[in-house]
């Protein structure tokens, strides 16, 4: 079992952008858009933690966890009752972003359990438990 932490805000994959070019659609998302960063710090993270080359199937399990934006607390540090509950990307955008990261060391076809949960907390991060 390999387990990791990406610090900072989970970055959500995003839709793709298609244009054509040559009479040709091609899909693509822009250079500048923060999932790049995000993938990049995990495959760092999943590097550190000494993850290999995996071939065999496997369970993953992905954390996210988001800092609560300052319009969600009052002045006293009380969450507000119009405070949305949970934050607002999809877990399957997140879970993407993060397995999509990885496929340099497996192939998405080889996860065949995925647990993937999202919450506020005091420090954004990003718990990658592969088993």
């Amino acid at each position: 079992m390999i387990s990791f932490t990406v610090p900072g805000d989970p970055v959500p994959q995003p839709r793709p952008r298609v244009s054509t070019r040559g009479g040709f659609a091609r899909a693509y998302v822009p250079a500048k858009h923060p999932v790049h960063a995000y993938r990049q710090a995990v495959v760092l993270a999943a590097k550190l933690a000494g993850l290999g080359t995996i071939t065999e199937p496997i369970q993953v399990c992905v954390v996210s966890v988001f800092e609560r934006p300052k319009s969600h607390v009052t002045g006293r540090g009380v969450v507000k009752a119009t405070a949305q509950r949970v934050p607002r990307p999809d877990v399957d955008n997140i879970a993407k972003a993060v397995l999509d990261a990885l496929g340099d060391f497996f192939d998405d076809t080889l996860v065949e359990s995925l647990q993937v949960s999202k919450s506020y907390g005091t420090a954004a991060h990003t718990k990658v438990v592969i088993g």
